[in-house]
Parts: C-alpha cells; structure tokens; sequence
C-alpha cells in the first residue's frame, strides 16, 4: 500500500469513527430527553430520513446541520464533539519480577528496588516501589525527600523509624508519612523482608528536585 493510501485509508476511519461518536450523542440526547427522530428533525429543519442516517454515523453532517440539531436538542455545539478521541485503557501491566530494577541510595549493601510502574508521561506525581532487603547487617543513613510516602509490609519483620517513632511492621502492615522527615528501615527482626513503598508528590516540581526516592 503506498504512502497516499495510508493517508486516506486513515483519514476515512477517523471520518467514520467520529460520523459514529456524533450518531450516538445525539440518538443519546434526543432519548433522554425523551424526544422522537420526527420532533427533532422537525425542530432543525432536516429529514427524518436525513437525521436517521446521522445517528447511524451513515452520513458526514456539516457544521450548520450540526448546529441547527443541537440547537434543536438544547445543547451547545460543543456538547456533541464531548469526549470524542478521548484514549481508552492505558493501564500497565507489570508481571511478577519484571519490575524495572533501578539504582538508587543503598543499591550496592543489598537495598533492591524494583519500580512497578514507569514511563507514565511528563506529570509522574507517583513512584511504586518494591523493596527487598538482602543482607541483615547493612545500615541506612535516613532517607528525606519530598511528598507523602506509603509504606506496605508484605513478608519479614522490620522495625522502621520515622521522625523520633519507631514501628515494627509485620505482613498486611501499612504505614504512611510525610518523607520530608528522617526515615529509613532500623532493626531487621525477620528476614527475608520486602515492601512496596508508593511515593506521592505534591507537584511535578516535588518529583524533578527529589535526588532520592525510598
């Protein structure tokens, strides 16, 4: 298929998949306000036939027929382009394991990080991370960077401090705070251990000027 094809094959979808978003949207509107296809055909002026067609995404309306249906359905013209093109899904999908192992303060005496979530666009106000300790005998300096961050034991024992508090953390665990206070893991009770600690930040500002995330 050459390039020309390409061009107009794809300007036809989206010719076809907007005649079908403006079909719904008025069908939508004329029922719920309880409206037949002849009241409302009558009131913009247009066919029955004609404004079947348009439901159905049958037929490409102008801008004028579009105007004179919404003005008939007491809507702005703006109220039927609603939604359209708005993405669909964008979840992400992260298998056992395959988080993106990341370097961060600690990295080298055993602290492993996996990030479960990444490449969410420019505006990341959040971090999931998963967290395994390795080695019992390794020591934190505390951890302060900015935003709020969460904290959720899922196997061991560990006895975190945040501030001047100390909390022993067990499986099904939570704990939540404002990282700008010292924090880090203490007393390792139980080992193996690992967590997720999930970092909010307040601003996109929060996240560019944080060196370290725990």
């Amino acid at each position: 298929m050459s390039k020309q094809q390409t061009i107009v094959t794809t300007e036809t979808a989206t010719h076809q998949s907007l005649d079908k978003h403006l079909g719904n949207t008025l069908r939508h509107i004329r029922t719920e306000n309880g409206l037949t296809i002849a009241d409302v055909a009558m009131r913009a002026n247009v066919s029955r036939g004609m404004l079947s067609k348009i439901e159905n995404g049958l037929t490409s309306p102008s801008l004028e027929k579009l105007e004179h249906l919404a003005n008939a359905l007491g809507v702005k013209l703006s109220r039927l382009f609603h939604d359209y093109d708005t993405p669909m899904g964008g979840a992400q999908y992260v298998k056992n394991g395959e988080g993106m192992e990341v370097v961060r303060r600690g990295t080298k005496s055993g602290h492993t990080y996996h990030l479960l979530a990444y490449d969410t666009g420019p505006k990341k106000l959040f971090e999931p991370f998963l967290i395994t300790l390795n080695e019992e005998s390794e020591v934190f300096d505390p951890f302060e960077h900015a935003g709020t961050e969460f904290i959720y034991m899922l196997e061991g024992k560990l006895e975190y401090t945040v501030g001047d508090e100390r909390f022993i953390l067990e499986p099904g665990d939570s704990l939540t705070f404002h990282a700008e206070q010292p924090h880090r893991p203490e007393t390792k009770l139980k080992m193996p251990i690992q967590y997720l600690a999930i970092i909010y930040y307040d601003s996109l500002d929060d996240f560019e000027d944080d060196s370290y995330k725990n």
